[in-house]
């Protein structure tokens, strides 16, 4: 009986065309990953346990913990820092957490699906914005009550945009709003040494999230603030309490690649490749952005799929983001520059965009 219920949800998805499936790993020109600077392909030499052997509150936590998390912490110019095993998780226990009963989150539209969960899971009152809106922000902060959260991502995954930080920063101050915000798509790509759009636009929310499993090509996440959030997360956070942690072999990688990071070439690399493509292709269906993700608006999930075989079948490795993922009629191809696509391979990926356009 369950099985003829799921099926049913199945079906219903592919009359849709947005049935999701896994695919494994191809040798074609990587344009969808999140590896922004090449970081996944380096080989390091690490010695260390390679299990965990539990929860941090057990046998899980080891030195090197607390080590990356103060190196970590002094990288991001916070006071502490808490280490998680995901950005999904990262959120998840934020947002359930940390935000009360009669508190109130006001977030950005388009903030993540963990964002979205965690507030789901926890007990404050929770509205969003229109996406980058600050005018409309304004007025979400006068019909909040109790402590207030203004949660955003600094690069928003799925149209590569950024939030105006510091207008954002600033509307907090004002109406005393605590600001949150998800660097997991700037870290490594923005900042003077790859610390993130707050690090660069100078600005200290109270609580900062970095995932590791994007540009710096490890696993896991980080949330920076005070000590006192630190301590709070780890005595509430149910994502971090009962989860076996990563084990260190995980934390000696994550500690080498932001070692890796202050002084990197890729960085660089990678923004002239940004330059590189957004000059030779433009369209009034290109979302506007200067970060690593750049998409170009389609429409409908048949089309999107359609578009991004043509790709495929040409040797270059686009994808389609489909409704539900994003909202009906703004289906689009989603393209993942990195720091190691040469100039030819972005000149191919133009001129076939241009072709399909």
């Amino acid at each position: 009986m369950l099985d003829k219920h799921l099926n049913k949800a199945l079906e219903k998805r592919l009359c849709e065309s947005s049935l999701r499936s896994l695919k494994s790993q191809s040798d074609m020109i990587d344009f969808c990953s999140n590896d922004y600077l090449g970081f996944s392909k380096k080989l390091r030499d690490v010695k260390a346990v390679t299990g965990s052997t539990g929860s941090r509150l057990i046998s899980g936590h080891h030195d090197i913990h607390e080590q990356a998390e103060n190196e970590i912490a002094l990288f991001h110019n916070a006071e502490a820092s808490l280490i998680f095993n995901s950005g999904y998780d990262a959120n998840l226990s934020f947002f359930s957490t940390v935000p009360k009963k009669g508190d109130t989150v006001v977030y950005d539209q388009l903030c993540h699906a963990s964002i979205r969960d965690g507030l789901k899971l926890g007990n404050a009152r929770s509205f969003s914005f229109k996406h980058n809106d600050i005018d409309i922000l304004k007025l979400k902060l006068k019909q909040a009550q109790g402590v207030v959260y203004v949660a955003v991502e600094s690069v928003y995954s799925m149209d590569g945009d950024l939030a105006p930080l510091a207008e954002i920063d600033e509307v907090c101050t004002e109406h005393g709003a605590l600001l949150v915000v998800d660097e997991a798509h700037a870290t490594g790509v923005f900042g003077l040494k790859g610390e993130g759009l707050c690090g660069e636009k100078e600005i200290e929310p109270y609580a900062r999230v970095y995932t590791f499993g994007k540009a710096l090509g490890c696993h896991g996440a980080v949330i920076c603030g005070t000590k006192t959030l630190k301590d709070y997360l780890i005595n509430f956070a149910r994502p971090f309490i009962y989860t076996t942690s990563l084990p260190p072999h995980s934390i000696e990688v994550i500690r080498q690649a932001y070692a890796d990071l202050e002084n990197c070439a890729e960085r660089i690399k990678l923004r002239e490749n940004i330059e590189f493509f957004k000059r030779n292709f433009e369209s009034p269906q290109l979302i506007e952005s200067n970060s690593p993700i750049q998409c170009v608006v389609v429409g409908g999930n048949v089309r999107c799929r359609e578009m991004a075989t043509s790709f495929q079948d040409k040797g270059l490795d686009v994808r389609a983001i489909l409704s539900p993922s994003v909202a009906e009629g703004s289906e689009r191809i989603r393209i993942c520059l990195h720091s190691f696509n040469s100039q030819e391979e972005i000149a191919q990926l133009c001129g076939q965009l241009k072709k399909l356009i």
